[in-house]
């Protein structure tokens, strides 16, 4: 087989997987944590060895989604700290932007972080901690290196960085979760909050680009 029909048939595989991904996106939306590899397989039109064929199982699928959400969310979480705004205005963007992502596909949400909930048929040996907690680590890191790379945060300013990158994504995650699930207050009135928590020392650290910072 030459180098260009390897391309071909590469393609049309990675089409293909999106096309299996974006019916697994329309059973979530649908289902929630419920959604089920039968039920996803019939949205594509396949039969459910075939899916497998592509993903493996349902921890398979289970990773590329999250990849596919995640790698999204990341993008806007980027796009939020890079804006041209003041400091508190960035954290408070940076945090309305992770609460609207799950307020606005709160099934999706749930399926990546709760895909146990409420069903019956889940898969024996399906670990969502396999998942998930890379997920959250992704962000942190994240967060880590626009922090470091933003504040001056003298003697120890990596590890520092890296610090508050996991426990302000640790405060997202566990806030968003919690506030998701009761609807206690207003989404703005939460990122006033969440942005108060944050305004002590953050707030005080200098700027190492000489513009509004983090």
């Amino acid at each position: 087989m030459d180098t260009t029909q390897r391309t071909d048939q590469q393609r049309s595989a990675d089409r293909r997987r999106r096309e299996l991904l974006e019916a697994a996106d329309r059973v979530v939306l649908r289902d929630g944590p419920q959604a089920s590899m039968n039920a996803i397989a019939a949205e594509a039109g396949i039969t459910k060895p075939i899916l497998y064929r592509h993903f493996g199982d349902k921890s398979g699928l289970y990773a590329a989604l999250a990849k596919r959400h995640t790698d999204a969310l990341l993008a806007s979480l980027r796009a939020a700290l890079d804006a041209p705004a003041d400091r508190r205005e960035r954290v408070e963007s940076t945090l309305d932007t992770y609460l609207a992502a799950i307020e606005a596909r709160p099934q999706v949400y749930r399926f990546l972080m709760h895909p146990t909930e409420g069903s019956q048929s889940a898969d024996q040996g399906f670990d969502v901690g396999k998942h998930s907690m890379p997920l959250l680590r992704t962000m942190g890191e994240e967060l880590a290196t626009v922090i470091e790379e933003r504040l001056d945060l003298g003697p120890g300013s990596q590890q520092l960085a890296r610090v508050w990158g996991h426990g302000i994504v640790g405060m997202m995650h566990a806030a968003g979760d919690w506030w998701l699930g009761e609807r206690p207050c207003s989404r703005a009135e939460l990122v006033r909050s969440l942005a108060d928590l944050l305004w002590g020392r953050l707030a005080a650290a200098g700027d190492k680009m000489g513009g509004p910072g983090f």
